[in-house]
């Protein structure tokens, strides 16, 4: 599973990441991270404002740090 963080660097792009770490920790689930703020890389995914979860390709949300409860959802239906 590949996990991207969009944005520019700020607090809550790390919250988001953070958040997102202990859910895949919890879970067990593999996934390589990687931290985007290229805003021409940022733009190509079509977004309004960041912090921004995509995951495999796929942006699951934008503009507001989903709680862990959402981050499980998705990344459990996502990895089966």
């Amino acid at each position: 599973m590949e996990i991207k963080i969009l944005g520019g660097g700020c607090a809550k792009c790390a919250r988001l990441e953070a958040i997102t770490r202990e859910v895949v920790n919890d879970l067990g689930i593999e996934a390589k991270f990687t931290k985007v703020k290229s805003m021409p890389e940022i733009m190509a995914y079509d977004i309004t404002s960041t912090p921004a979860l995509v995951v495999d390709e796929q942006v699951l949300c934008y503009g507001r740090i989903p709680d862990r409860v959402e981050i499980k959802t998705w990344l459990e239906a996502l990895a089966t």
